[in-house]
């Protein structure tokens, strides 16, 4: 393995490559991205799979709040994948053959960590995953009747 200690390395040689390893890249470790928030309330973001990566850059995506997410994704690779996307209700499943590009509008109403990948052949156990992050407090209407808790 070879590395240079600069703490921005993503990855050392052989663990990124596609086929290279069966240990692929871990959630975490491509870029963190913010979604933008339009006008009328929406929010759009664009990930993409680079060549050869098996990855989601960036592989988690930060949204302002709970809402509606016009989701960009652009398959750079030789490959298919199937992102199976998180969305209040069903899931959405977009297929992404080599260099496509799709678009999935999703609904994601509150405050959490909602994880997805593709899920042709094994792309998830090497590691094409990612996560959409929601930070803030849970609605009131969708809070359990229970007394207050300690907060850190």
């Amino acid at each position: 393995m070879t590395t240079t200690g600069d703490p921005s390395e993503k990855l050392a040689d052989g663990l990124h490559r596609q086929n290279s390893t069966g240990l692929g890249r871990l959630l975490g470790s491509g870029g963190v991205g913010h979604a933008e928030e339009q006008p009328d309330g929406t929010m759009t973001a664009t990930i993409r799979i680079p060549e050869d990566e098996l990855c989601f850059e960036p592989g988690t995506l930060i949204l302002p709040h709970g809402g509606n997410l016009e989701l960009t994704l652009i398959n750079d690779d030789k490959n298919t994948h199937c992102a199976v996307l998180p969305h209040n209700g069903d899931p959405k499943i977009i297929w992404l053959v080599n260099h496509s590009k799709g678009t999935a509008s999703l609904n994601l109403d509150g405050p959490g960590t909602y994880y997805y990948g593709s899920t042709t052949g094994n792309d998830e156990g090497r590691g094409l995953t990612g996560a959409i992050v929601i930070g803030g407090e849970v609605p009131d209407h969708a809070k359990l009747d229970r007394p207050p808790q300690p907060r850190p």
